[in-house]
């Protein structure tokens, strides 16, 4: 070690020894003390990753993660100067502990795990093929997830469809079902659910409370599509481009890297674990309160992407033209996302005292009863434009953040809230990470992909009236 590294190290030693007290000990803010102009860096995230993909793609895609760096950077120094150093370390360790590192661990997990799973061979996509083929990933998203289950299909189903000429509403409705419905019945199933699930949600309570408007929604999407791609496969232009098949039918389908399927239950089991096994251990780590049951979890689901990565044979992963870009975007986004999220639930939380008094006005009642059609509502709706996930925790924070509480006096709350983060994230490409990962894929295959209006009409003309129906029967 040299004269000015040692010098450097005894300086960062002193350092800690002086602000430990305060680090550890980073004091809790009342939200009705902040103002609502500690939003302001998280709505700046939310809006570049809706503007900038659209204005700026180039310099978008080569600096995001720069960007949602620069957004934390902004929240977090005038966030020190105003309330201390030690509250800012406080809140940014919190927001990397109790909410990112396992959020983004078990979303890699999945990616990877369901990346070395290679379906082999060609299927002819009819209607009834398509349509089996999206139901089953919509069966598979609450196991493996909306991301692994939509990697795992995307390009069979591609593949069984790229002799016709219609295929963009198939991707489409692949987007509606497995990358997001699909996923509604388990914390496995979608990011939101996962973060309910960490703030205190037992494992199985959104199987129970939203199996019926999930079976609802999908039945009517599922029947929706077969009607719809009937429609396309017997025009006459389809039927002369069905001779022209770039990867002619096989009988027979084979699967690549299976010892993944053993991991992916390693990745179920390990989540059960989390949720079922309370030893009451934890650990203080500047303030944050971390359960011995999380770290085990999220150190062995780590040990699973890496056993993942040493087993699966190298043809799967070539075969799925496996890569790390869409995990990186989602990993560098929400880094910033979870950061800058913090005062924003710490207002809300509360509640009427709070500079969002106006939101808790707009989705309760008179009363101040909790309104759940319109919490199913602007949960989805701001799912749509934002990101499902943040949004999730806004509004489970703004109905009282008490999972207990919400899992019985306020379940038909929280099943919206859950229900409308979940379906709506569907309605636009940034609504869900998984959406714009398969539009990738789609793309790459050389299928043209609509626009983001375009996409929104889509989903204004086909989602809009099934989920106005769900408020009617459910909310």
């Amino acid at each position: 070690m040299t004269r000015h590294a040692g010098w450097t190290s005894m300086g960062l030693v002193a350092a800690l020894a002086l602000w430990w007290p305060q680090l550890a000990s980073a004091a809790t803010l009342d939200g009705a003390a902040l103002s609502a102009w500690w939003s302001l860096p998280f709505a700046g995230v939310l809006l570049s990753i809706a503007v900038f993909p659209l204005i700026a793609p180039t310099f978008w895609h080569h600096h995001f993660g720069k960007i949602a760096a620069a957004w934390a950077v902004l929240f977090l120094v005038p966030f020190a100067v105003a309330f201390g150093a030690g509250v800012a370390w406080g809140t940014f360790v919190h927001a990397m502990l109790e909410e990112y590192v396992p959020f983004i661990v078990l979303l890699t997990a999945l990616y990877t795990v369901a990346g070395g799973i290679c379906v082999r061979g060609n299927l002819h996509g009819t209607p009834r093929m398509n349509t089996a083929i999206i139901a089953l990933g919509t069966v598979l998203a609450s196991i493996m997830g909306t991301t692994g289950a939509a990697m795992l299909l995307i390009r069979p189903l591609l593949r069984a469809n790229d002799n016709r000429k219609h295929v963009v509403h198939v991707v489409v409705f692949f987007i509606f079902l497995v990358a997001n419905a699909g996923g509604s019945l388990s914390p496995l199933g979608d990011p939101p659910l996962f973060l309910g699930f960490l703030n205190g949600v037992s494992f199985f309570w959104t199987t129970t409370h939203l199996a019926l408007p999930m079976l609802f929604v999908c039945a009517v999407l599922l029947v929706t599509f077969y009607a719809l791609d009937s429609y396309y496969y017997h025009r006459r232009e389809e039927e002369r481009s069905r001779f022209l098949d770039p990867t002619p039918d096989t009988p027979l389908l084979g699967i690549d890297g299976k010892i993944n399927f053993v991991l992916l239950g390693a990745v179920i089991a390990l989540v059960l674990m989390s949720g079922l096994w309370k030893p009451g251990i934890e650990f203080d780590v500047f303030g944050t309160h971390v359960a011995l049951q999380n770290a085990v979890r999220d150190v062995a689901l780590i040990g699973v992407t890496l056993l993942s990565l040493a087993v699966t044979p190298r043809a799967a992963r070539e075969g799925n033209a496996f890569n790390w870009a869409p995990i990186e975007e989602v990993a560098k986004l929400f880094a910033g996302i979870f950061v800058t999220i913090a005062p924003v639930i710490t207002i809300l939380r509360a509640g009427d005292a709070g500079a969002f008094a106006g939101i808790v006005h707009l989705v309760n009642d008179a009363s101040g009863q909790p309104h759940d059609a319109m919490y199913f509502w602007a949960t989805g709706l701001l799912s749509s434009f934002l990101d499902n996930a943040p949004t999730y925790l806004v509004f489970f924070n703004l109905a009282g953040g008490d999972a207990q509480t919400l899992m019985t006096q306020g379940a038909t709350t929280l099943a919206a809230i859950s229900a409308g983060a979940v379906f709506m994230g569907a309605n636009s490409y940034i609504g869900n990470a998984p959406n714009f990962m398969v539009k990738a894929i789609a793309e790459s295959r050389g299928v043209r992909m609509p626009g983001f209006f375009a996409y929104l009409m889509w989903s204004v003309a086909i989602l809009v009236p099934v989920f106005l129906v769900t408020t009617w029967l459910f909310f």
